[in-house]
């Protein structure tokens, strides 16, 4: 698996996203399941069958694209919204970076860590569970290895280094759309219908001194490269924690409205949750 990945990092992101496409499609036509998954959640969303179609080959660019983003020489990227990071850094705040399963999710850790995180010694820290596969785990590890980008344990000791990071004016970077294990979350509404979600973000979101920003990154037509985009939050959380989640869903969907095409709408987001551990 290593060496394949070591292979496709020398590949010009255009022909890793076609690549991409045809393996999209690919596991659309034989798994069952996933396509019941992804065109049912973006029937309930309201999104049109055509962009629904779409994310079928953009969720085959995601995984072709991570050889070259995580071994490979750097990729076209621009920021849009950068003044909003560097405002909450001038501020002495830490910044919680929220971002769901849009479009190339990778490259926003990335983008920080060597735009922002390496430059101002504000490091950026992700939960991090390795892979099962002993193959791909030296890839994955190797990684996150990089100057402005550290990892944290999915533990109540990461936990607590998430917290520790914001608290010293640095960033963490969250997927709150993600489904948790059992007894860490809540059931809110996310396009309408209950999913079981995480109230990391929203406890992460009420640590002193933090500014909550959304951002994702926007995968370019032909292999151009990404735009990472960055915005406020907006109003406030609510102090409820059923509350709170239920908002950030709300700002969830209203990133995904922006590219439904970009969206993993074949992630089963709509499961119940796994036991676990905080």
């Amino acid at each position: 698996m290593s060496a394949w990945f070591r292979v496709l990092s020398h590949w010009p992101l255009w022909a890793l996203h076609g690549l991409g496409a045809a393996l999209g499609w690919l596991a659309f036509g034989m798994s069952r399941t996933y396509r019941r998954h992804l065109l049912a959640h973006a029937a309930l969303a309201g999104v049109s069958r055509r962009d629904a179609l779409a994310s079928v080959a953009h969720a085959g660019r995601m995984v072709a694209e991570l050889p070259r983003l995580w071994l490979g020489r750097p990729v076209p990227m621009r920021w849009s919204g950068m003044e909003h990071i560097h405002a909450a850094h001038s501020q002495g705040q830490g910044v919680l970076f929220l971002t769901p399963h849009l479009g190339c999710f990778e490259i926003t850790a990335r983008a920080y860590a060597e735009e922002v995180g390496a430059a101002l010694g504000k490091p950026m820290t992700v939960l991090f569970r390795p892979p099962r596969q002993a193959g791909l785990r030296a890839v994955v590890e190797a990684s996150r290895q990089r100057p402005g980008l550290e990892t944290a344990p999915t533990t109540l000791a990461g936990v607590k280094q998430l917290v520790k990071a914001l608290r010293s004016g640095a960033a963490v970077g969250l997927l709150p759309d993600q489904v948790p294990p059992m007894g860490q979350g809540v059931w809110v509404p996310f396009f309408g219908k209950d999913a079981y979600t995480m109230t990391l973000s929203s406890r992460l979101a009420r640590t002193s001194h933090t500014t909550v920003l959304l951002a994702w990154g926007e995968r370019l037509s032909w292999g151009r490269g990404f735009v990472v985009h960055v915005q406020p939050l907006g109003n406030a959380l609510p102090e409820e924690p059923v509350a709170a989640c239920a908002a950030i869903n709300q700002a969830m969907e209203a990133l995904i409205r922006t590219r439904p095409d970009q969206y993993l709408w074949g992630y089963n987001r709509y499961k119940g949750p796994r036991e676990g551990r905080a």
